[in-house]
């Protein structure tokens, strides 16, 4: 796969790519713009060769390195931004804007390659899994050694993520990913 991988896509109400789908499209050479809306960290974890990473949140403000002519397919870790992307594209005129059914995880899960920087942080949602884990045992010894009232720690973080499995927002992974060993500083994610 190369930078300017390819793909065609007719209309703009067409239903997400496979990954299978996608890989064949790339396969033909057709012209198409991949796009990656996930973060730079994650990014850096594993990526396909011809995406180019443009994060979510810098989408609408970087239009302009984007051919509104030519179409597009973007990408993430599990579909949802993608979706998000592919639907702002749409608002602002992009004609020919599909996203990978079931994001970089149905990539991986059909066993098709992925480029990863060694020097990549762990993944956001393995830190989120640590840093809450954290948290409720220091609760639970705290509580335990200390003072009861620091169980409500641990109920604190445990009703967080009741709410992040609800919403699909989490506010601990989005505090991470501000966090200074999360800034990509390798060559992928300059793209």
């Amino acid at each position: 796969m190369n930078m300017n991988a390819t793909c065609e896509i007719s209309s703009r109400n067409r239903p997400a790519l496979t990954a299978q789908g996608l890989r064949e499209l790339i396969e033909r050479g057709e012209s198409c713009t991949v796009v990656d809306v996930r973060e730079p960290m994650e990014f850096a974890g594993g990526h396909l060769d011809c995406a180019r990473l443009i994060p979510l949140g810098e989408l609408e403000q970087r239009l302009g390195e984007l051919n509104p002519e030519q179409p597009v397919v973007v990408i993430c870790r599990s579909g949802k931004r993608s979706a998000q992307g592919a639907k702002l594209l749409q608002s602002k005129g992009f004609k020919d804007v599909r996203s990978l059914d079931g994001g970089l995880l149905a990539w991986e899960e059909a066993g098709l390659p992925l480029n990863r920087d060694a020097k990549a942080p762990i993944s956001l949602e393995r830190q989120v899994r640590i840093a809450a884990g954290a948290l409720v045992l220091t609760g639970v010894l705290l509580g335990t050694f200390v003072h009861p009232g620091f169980y409500g720690l641990s109920g604190f973080v445990g009703a967080g993520l009741i709410f992040a499995g609800i919403t699909d927002w989490c506010g601990m992974g989005l505090l991470l990913a501000k966090a200074p060993w999360n800034r990509c500083q390798t060559s992928c994610c300059k793209r």
